[in-house]
């Protein structure tokens, strides 16, 4: 049974410790957050107390700590569990800054902890799959990697204000799944961004709508396209094509109810937004961290995983400011 303590009570945070709930390996020992309130309110609903961080962290009855807070948060909480040696799981991204991130993986590596990130997608069970035939040659030589991840709506200006950008926040997940499928790191960027869905995210400097071609040495060329807005729900799909056949990964939707008539065939929708896309995926990357706690083995997706993902988001940025491709080093 391993206890742990959270950072985060908010929307991600909930889904966390529900998990920890469910799960007959964890429990949720102490919840921590910048509001009182809802750490008592998560805190009351799964049995565990509230707690403030460096009590949480030197308490001998805590295993490991899953941080869920916001993004700023993130770099010095995975450093202060690092220093009193409990192991992470750590939301997506480390932090906004490249030299920031790659301090706090120093303090990490140093402690000698074991780090997880939150790249969930990677446990989705149908991307899942795809990696394995991927890795098992069924379509032979990968060639081309096409990755679409759209929400079905802008997220508040607010947020949008401190996420670091559309590549950064959003886009990052997709470099994730990118560098996991090609197998091999990409070696340039090049980035076409607009601002097509809401005016208002423009005016911060960001994007709201983009498209990303990714090559690597091999040759393998990886695109990305998101968007906001999607009229149709949380569109996410991968296709990989090869020198012996293409697989694809489509969306999940409602039901598996379809309508057919003489005018056509009408199904259900694809599910409305992430949290409930990769409810199963948040679930089994949870079990996943457990078992590398109880195997010993590295945990993937890794915090150097982490660290790639930003410096792909970090030159896509650059690129479509530029308008020019851009190495990646």
């Amino acid at each position: 049974m391993i206890s742990f303590c959270q950072f985060g009570a908010g929307r991600i945070g909930q889904i966390h410790a529900g998990n920890i709930a469910l799960n007959p390996n964890a429990r949720l020992k102490t919840v921590v957050d910048v509001n009182p309130q809802a750490a008592q309110a998560l805190a009351e609903r799964y049995g565990a107390s509230v707690g403030d961080p460096a009590t949480a962290l030197a308490d001998p009855g805590v295993d490991a700590v899953l941080i869920a807070s916001s993004t700023e948060t993130h770099a010095a909480l995975v450093e202060a569990a690092a220093r009193a040696k409990k192991p992470v799981l750590c939301e997506k991204p480390l932090d906004l800054d490249r030299g920031r991130a790659e301090a706090c993986l120093a303090v990490a590596a140093k402690a000698g902890i074991p780090l997880m990130l939150g790249f969930n997608r990677r446990f989705d069970p149908n991307f899942s799959k795809l990696h394995k035939q991927l890795r098992d040659g069924r379509i032979g030589r990968l060639e081309m990697l096409t990755i679409t991840s759209r929400d079905p709506g802008p997220p508040p200006l607010d947020y949008v204000k401190v996420s670091g950008g559309l590549f950064r926040d959003m886009m990052i997940h997709d470099f994730d799944m990118a560098r996991w499928l090609l197998g091999e790191e990409p070696a340039e960027v090049f980035a076409v961004a607009s601002c097509l869905v809401e005016p208002a995210i423009g005016a911060t400097g960001d994007f709201d709508t983009a498209v990303v071609t990714l090559k690597c040495a091999s040759g393998r060329i990886a695109t990305i396209s998101n968007s906001r807005r999607a009229a149709y729900g949380y569109d996410q799909r991968i296709e990989a094509f090869g020198e012996k056949g293409m697989l694809q990964a489509g969306n999940v939707l409602e039901t598996t109810l379809a309508f057919a008539g003489e005018r056509g065939i009408i199904a259900d929708k694809p599910l409305a937004f992430f949290l409930e896309r990769y409810a199963l995926a948040y679930r089994a990357e949870l079990e996943n961290f457990l078992d590398t706690l109880e195997s010993g083995a590295p945990p993937s997706p890794s915090g150097e995983d982490g660290l790639r993902a930003l410096i792909l988001a970090d030159a896509a940025t650059e690129s479509a400011k530029t308008g020019k491709p851009v190495r990646v080093g």
